[in-house]
């Protein structure tokens, strides 16, 4: 028997008869995902476990340096088994990480392999993988396909023409696959040269000519509309804390000049700036009934020496401890006041964050949205067991469990699916526990309703995508098992 079986995760019968009726078999939506379109539009096929497994995956690349592991094996230019030979050595080294978890789901889910991976397996495992991944099963779209994801949202610069999306619209694939407009080239004032650049090619993206903030407003406006009509009905922000300073639009605009007169902005300045855009963004969210996506409090690129060798999101981020409640509930309120506030997710990173977001969110619900502003799921560096728990356990004391739309992968890569199982087993064990331990009532039917609306149901009516007629139901003990 594997290390991954049937009971993974699943500590009690409570738990395994939630998950196998009311989850196992649910769709999935993947909100917030950093695929790309155009290997989704062109079908990529991947030659072999090291393109599928490895590139990009900077969670690995972590672990691998962790343990002495070359660069060359990680984001460097060794061949493609050597670098699936650095990790496979490097895995026995993950017991207690969440990696060892996921790396053993995914070769189990993917391949069929339930063998634990170490030097002495990856010859064969290595083999078994890269034949499957000959025979075109586990291409990108069949990927999709074979994991039932219902829909994707990716992640796009406001200058990107969507021209990939077009294309899977136009295609059969039966995943719907919409753009999510990230702006947060728009905020990085640091460094004039880079703001420059972007936005005159924001100005050829949007046919407009921009010399003033009036025009670099438009611009942006259009590109939001544009968005929209390829189907975007979701934003994202990745920044350190929320951005709430006063900036009267006078001040913008001389701020918005200094920048194209080729000068940086202070960090005063510069927050002075983002604050100024974050409410412009959140009215045209509001205006055009989006969601807002907020994911805060990462410390990004914290090795200069490494960013200048490699660039960003390479392994080379951490949790960072700004302060969060002062800020992010005064641009809350903001938006608020003029009635402007958009549906929001707020994602949060710093566990010692986690009562702060659940209650914060509090504040701001409406009668006419069932959890209108979100405590979004574990991110990043809390995505594993523990991390989810204390997600789920912060919303349920400060809030309700039961309005969750559930879990991302935001993830870069194909193989990154079973983080939706990881996550509903973890949900199901939690759940399954209270009801042996008689905090829950053991009434499927009422849990397993929950349940099936975290995983998928509240999502769907939430975001407001045409997303194959599903949503949120009142499932029975015998229809649960059928989506």
């Amino acid at each position: 028997m594997g290390f991954i079986t049937e009971s993974f995760l699943l500590q009690s019968e409570k738990a395994r008869d939630l998950y196998h009726i009311y989850a196992e078999g649910a769709p999935i939506f993947d909100y917030h995902c950093h695929l790309s379109p155009r290997e989704i539009a062109e079908n990529r096929s991947f030659r072999n476990l090291a393109e599928i497994w490895l590139e990009g995956d900077h969670y690995k690349w972590r672990a691998m340096r962790a343990v002495g592991v070359a660069e060359k094996y990680c984001s460097g230019d060794a061949s493609p088994y050597e670098k699936f030979l650095a990790w496979a050595r490097t895995v026995p080294n993950t017991l207690r990480n969440p990696l060892y978890h996921w790396t053993h789901l995914e070769l189990v889910r993917y391949f069929g392999i339930d063998q634990l991976l170490d030097e002495s397996t990856a010859a064969w495992i290595w083999a078994r993988a890269n034949e499957r991944l000959r025979s075109e099963e586990l291409t990108a779209q069949r990927i999709l396909k074979k994991f039932q994801v219902t829909a994707i949202c990716t992640t796009d610069d406001p200058t990107d023409s969507l021209e990939h999306h077009e294309r899977i619209a136009k295609s059969r694939l039966s995943t719907l696959v919409f753009p999510a407009f990230r702006p947060d080239a728009a905020l990085r004032t640091n460094d004039p040269v880079v703001f420059n650049e972007w936005t005159d090619k924001l100005s050829a993206s949007a046919n407009v000519e921009i010399s003033r903030i009036s025009d670099f407003l438009d611009a942006l406006r259009k590109r939001h509309e544009y968005f929209h009509l390829h189907g975007c009905r979701l934003s994202d922000h990745g920044l350190n804390y929320c951005y709430s300073e006063h900036c009267e639009e006078h001040e913008a605009a001389n701020l918005f000049g200094k920048l194209r007169s080729g000068q940086a902005l202070d960090p005063e300045e510069s927050a002075k700036f983002a604050s100024y855009l974050m409410l412009f963004f959140g009215r045209l969210d509001a205006e055009r009934n989006w969601t807002k996506q907020l994911h805060l409090g990462a410390y990004r690129n914290a090795n200069t020496r490494m960013l200048r060798s490699l660039g960003r999101d390479m392994g080379f981020d951490s949790i960072g401890d700004w302060p969060q409640a002062a800020a992010l509930a005064t641009y809350l309120d903001r938006l608020d006041r003029e009635n402007s506030l958009p549906k929001m997710i707020i994602f949060n990173v710093n566990p010692a964050d986690n009562y702060v977001f659940a209650s914060l969110i509090g504040n701001f619900q409406r009668g006419d949205i069932p959890g209108k502003v979100q405590f979004g799921t574990s991110w990043w560096f809390l995505d594993h067991r523990e991390g989810i728990e204390w997600q789920l356990n912060a919303l349920s004391n400060c809030g309700l469990l039961s309005t969750s739309v559930g879990m991302v992968t935001d993830s870069r890569s194909f193989m990154s699916f079973p983080r939706h199982e990881y996550f509903r087993r973890v949900l199901c064990n939690l759940l399954g526990s209270e009801i042996e331990a008689g905090l829950l009532p053991d009434e499927k039917e009422l849990i397993g309703r929950m349940i099936k609306n975290i995983c998928l149901g509240n999502a769907l009516n939430y975001l407001g995508l045409p997303v194959n007629g599903l949503g949120a139901e009142t499932p029975t003990v015998d229809s649960a098992q059928h989506w």
